[in-house]
């Protein structure tokens, strides 16, 4: 087990340069089955979850090259077999892999994927969606069969605007017969990253990032080049790190629409923020004022950065609630927050804060990736020396984490 060693209270100057989103990386690798010929995506982060999916592109056949943040995926020779378990629970995203060879083959076979512990988080959405498409949905144990003699268009109503089920159906429905229509879909940018990709490879979506989209699915999809957005999920953390630490500290390469609801709450805790087109600089200010966060699908604040707002709460003066409103188990960084020397109670879905209080470096445990990226925050403002533990699941979403807060400052390395 790898771990992180954080020497804390050294500020942070200088840039960080945000990588490819994570959360739209995971789904375009598999997006590039559909392809009848060859993709190239640009700005992929070289984390282990974009490492699994190429693992299963290998495992089906296809030809995959990666250089850097480059990768070429030839899927022409792919083999539509059984995906087992062993590298199907990598990671939550190889759900996405039932949408596209669905979509294209009429058939998947795969195990339930897995991913980070915080709630149980059904796929009973994106199996009712292929249901709607024409497709029967077949559980054995922990293994899924999914097929169909076609898959027909329809319009399909999201009992909740889940991003998983938006993108997977989407992905099934683009080879389908007829236009597909999906209603109460999710907005968030790595679906319109998404749908951009297929359209340049001769998909016809529209209306992705609005809560309908629409597709008219497709015969054949051609060669495409493609360019991962910025991780604003990365780019948030870094920015509350600036927050906590900071010296006009300037994180580069975002989208700042993209990180628009975080904005606003660094403001009203008291950061100034200074707004660039494509990047932002902060510093520490002198006094941080307590605040709510609600957690709500895009463009409400992201659930992906309720942890690691958590540290920053702690410095906080008064009481501050955190509501998180898409996964119920998202909690489990608070314990280790608190044996560092916070004061955060939970009460169901909700969580008090009250600050602020100073924390000391301990030995912790990252639950899962967020969680991980909250006890790194909490490590860079603590007295002494936090060790982190299970860091595996903190790879899974930062590239190079270790190399960009050295860069700027941060005495942290990874043993």
């Amino acid at each position: 087990m790898q771990k992180i060693k954080i020497q804390g209270g050294n500020v942070l100057t200088g840039t960080i340069t945000i990588s490819g989103a994570k959360n739209s990386a995971v789904a375009l690798i598999p997006a590039a089955v559909l392809c009848d010929e060859e993709t190239t995506i640009y700005n992929v982060p070289n984390i282990s979850d974009t490492q699994a999916l190429n693992e299963i592109l290998t495992y089906l056949g296809a030809t995959v090259s990666q250089e850097n943040e480059t990768m070429k995926i030839d899927s022409r020779n792919i083999t539509n077999k059984p995906i087992p378990e062993n590298i199907s629970k990598k990671l939550r995203a190889s759900y996405y892999f039932m949408g596209a060879l669905l979509g294209k083959y009429k058939k998947v076979e795969m195990y339930f994927p897995g991913g980070c512990s915080i709630g149980s988080r059904p796929i009973n959405l994106h199996l009712k969606g292929f249901e709607m498409l024409g497709a029967k949905v077949k559980e054995e144990g922990n293994k899924y069969i999914i097929e169909a003699e076609e898959l027909n268009g329809t319009n399909i109503y999201l009992d909740f605007a889940s991003v998983g089920a938006t993108i997977n159906i989407m992905l099934a429905a683009t080879k389908a017969n007829g236009t597909t229509i999906i209603e109460n879909a999710a907005k968030e940018p790595e679906i319109a990253n998404v749908a951009t990709f297929l359209n340049t490879m001769g998909a016809k979506i529209s209306g992705a990032g609005t809560s309908e989209i629409k597709i008219v699915g497709v015969d054949k999809l051609h060669k495409s080049i493609h360019e991962v957005i910025p991780d604003r999920i990365e780019a948030g953390t870094y920015m509350i790190a600036a927050a906590l630490i900071g010296e006009n500290l300037k994180i580069a390469n975002i989208i700042p629409d993209h990180v628009d609801a975080l904005i606003s709450k660094l403001k009203d805790i008291g950061v100034k923020i200074k707004e660039g087109p494509d990047y932002v600089i902060i510093s520490k200010p002198d006094h941080f004022k307590a605040s709510n966060v609600k957690t709500s699908v895009y463009p409400g604040f992201p659930t992906d950065l309720q942890q690691p707002i958590t540290t920053l709460l702690t410095q906080c003066e008064g009481k501050s609630i955190v509501t998180e409103n898409i996964y119920e188990n998202r909690f489990k960084n608070l314990k280790y927050l608190n044996e560092m020397g916070a004061n955060a109670s939970i009460n169901g879905n909700s969580a008090e804060i009250i600050g602020p209080t100073q924390l000391i470096g301990k030995t912790v445990v990252a639950t899962d990736l967020r969680a991980g990226a909250c006890l790194v925050l909490a490590g860079l403002i603590a007295n002494g020396i936090t060790i982190i533990e299970n860091v595996e699941h903190l790879l899974r979403g930062y590239e190079k984490i270790i190399q960009k807060l050295t860069d700027v400052g941060a005495k942290i390395e990874l043993n």
